[in-house]
């Protein structure tokens, strides 16, 4: 099977935009945006490629969410259920390997070339035959170079068919085809500018070939970007620009905020939300996020092999006083691998800080007086704040914790080399379905150095095929309500036995002006929307 690999996220940093510098079609200074332009502040550095198929940082999937169409898109007042989008409807054979898809008609690109059955199915070939980062999810469901064209092929006029090289979960495979490698270009548009049969890759770098919602406007690297309302779709924004700008300090994102030059100020620090909202002109929209926030143990040290370690290690951990004294609104308190809005998610949260049972624990594992060993942290907010908080809380317990603070690319480098004790970070899931955090949490089947499947498990050097099992099972079942009772008992199993101390649910905090009304802000990057926004 080919597996999707997925990246560890330590940081969800900021999403949007734009540069401090004012934009030169804008006043330098103003006491609130037009009624007709969104204007945000957030960071743009992780932009290199404007290409769908490229595209594998957060904010550029949001930037492609709304320049591109795609085949269907997750419904998010319902998980687990899809709406159309280039696609008006789909069908999925007896067999449940071919997914066959009715393409709406007449849609237009920004271009004005018409949007084809043919430009459909052409793009879903292009990301894996270009490779590129995107491709890695589409291979999720067995859609790589050498099939591409076999497996994704041109019905008739109307229709495009997708076969997968087995059979999963049809949520699992609509949830693929829901996200941003599933973008629709223009093939005529990119053939006309493709270069070394690049197919148009090095034009759309810096360009775009959408039918979505907005057009891009203008893109200045860590600076600007700007996106316009593309008046021929089928269901015109309200908003006539998007701006987003490039603020890199969350002190001068609420500055902008509270004078009024920006609508929205994404990814503020606790203090910064708490001083805005007691001045009541700014309205606060908290969203959970699918990412989790754990430490990894690897169970190459001999302490942490030992399950009674790993337990006491978990009630050694004051969750609430973290919560409330360090991430405050910025995360919840959660200690299961499904985030809350995910299909077969499971709250249970039966982890408080109980020192003598957690000293009762490392007799039990012959360490009554506890042990030393170290943690690798990254060096940035909120790591450092909560793994010194952790530090204390394992002192009282006898676990002498020494913190290797480093810089993500250091840390991220032991972890992958499973040369950690124990690692503190984040993991964001790709795409909306339970299988991403799975994957990542509770499937190995190659526990050897050499494994070609170097996810979470396999990082903690945990040898589990009964769990591996289990998440393939769950992946291959088609009841959406079988497959979540699944999920949901692999993590009644997994919590007491595993070798991650879950500790939190990132909470996304959204600041804006209160005259803005029905921004979407989705559990990933690649759900945030624009379409429905309005201000009054």
């Amino acid at each position: 099977m080919q597996q999707l690999v997925r990246r560890q996220v330590l940081s969800v940093a900021a999403a949007l935009v734009c540069g401090t510098t004012a934009l030169a079609w804008m006043p330098a200074a103003q006491a609130a945006t037009p009624k007709d332009m969104l204007v945000m502040a957030g960071t743009l550095d992780e932009f290199s490629t404007l290409d769908p198929a490229e595209v594998y940082e957060l904010v550029p999937m949001e930037y492609v969410s709304n320049t591109y169409d795609r085949l269907i898109r997750v419904n998010l007042a319902k998980p687990g259920e899809f709406d159309g989008d280039a696609a008006e409807s789909w069908t999925v054979s007896p067999d449940g390997l071919t997914f066959t898809f009715k393409i709406r008609g007449g849609q237009k690109f920004h271009s004005g070339n018409p949007v084809t059955a043919d430009d459909v199915a052409w793009s879903l070939q292009r990301t894996p035959l270009l490779g590129k980062g995107a491709a890695v999810v589409l291979a999720g469901i067995g859609l790589n170079k050498d099939n591409a064209l076999q497996n994704i092929k041109l019905v008739d006029a109307n229709t495009v068919s997708v076969t997968t090289d087995r059979k999963y979960a049809p949520t699992f495979v609509l949830s693929i085809l829901a996200s941003w490698p599933a973008s629709v270009v223009d093939k005529t548009l990119l053939l006309s500018k493709a270069t070394n049969n690049d197919m148009g890759n090095g034009w759309l770098k810096t360009n775009e070939a959408g039918s979505g919602i907005f057009k891009l406007g203008k893109w200045t690297a860590n600076q600007t970007l700007s996106l316009d309302r593309f008046d021929g779709h089928r269901a015109p924004a309200a908003m006539k620009r998007v701006v987003l700008r490039h603020v890199p300090e969350a002190s001068g994102r609420r500055l902008l905020l509270e004078k009024g030059d920006v609508d929205i100020a994404r990814e503020l620090s606790p203090d910064d939300m708490v001083a805005l909202d007691k001045t009541g002109k700014i309205k606060l929209q908290p969203v959970p996020q699918a990412v989790i926030y754990y430490m990894g143990l690897n169970m190459k040290n001999a302490n942490l092999a030992k399950p009674e370690v790993r337990e006491a290690m978990r009630y050694a951990v004051d969750y609430d006083g973290i919560q409330k004294n360090i991430v405050k609104s910025l995360y919840n308190v959660h200690q299961t691998f499904l985030p809350p809005s995910f299909l077969g998610a499971w709250k249970n949260n039966p982890y408080k800080q109980d020192v003598a049972k957690a000293k009762e624990l490392l007799a039990k594992a012959g360490v009554p007086e506890g042990f030393a060993i170290s943690m690798e942290v990254r060096n940035s907010y909120p790591y450092n704040e909560v793994a010194q908080a952790v530090q204390a809380d394992m002192a009282k317990v006898g676990i002498k914790l020494t913190l290797n603070i480093a810089d993500n690319k250091q840390t991220l480098a032991k972890y992958r080399a499973r040369t950690h004790d124990i690692y503190m970070g984040e993991w964001s899931a790709d795409y909306m379905d339970p299988h991403s955090n799975a994957q990542g949490f509770a499937w190995n089947p190659d526990n050897s150095d050499s494994s070609p499947y170097k996810l979470l498990a396999w990082r903690n050097s945990w040898d589990i095929p009964e769990f591996t099992k289990r998440s393939n099972d769950a992946l291959a079942e088609s009841d959406t309500g079988k497959r979540a009772a699944l999920y949901q008992a692999m993590q009644k199993d997994f919590q007491p036995i595993s070798p991650f101390v879950i500790m939190f649910n990132k909470v996304s905090q959204v600041a804006m002006q209160k005259n803005v009304k029905d921004f979407t802000v989705g559990p990933i990057y690649d759900l945030v929307q624009y379409r429905n926004v309005k201000k009054d």
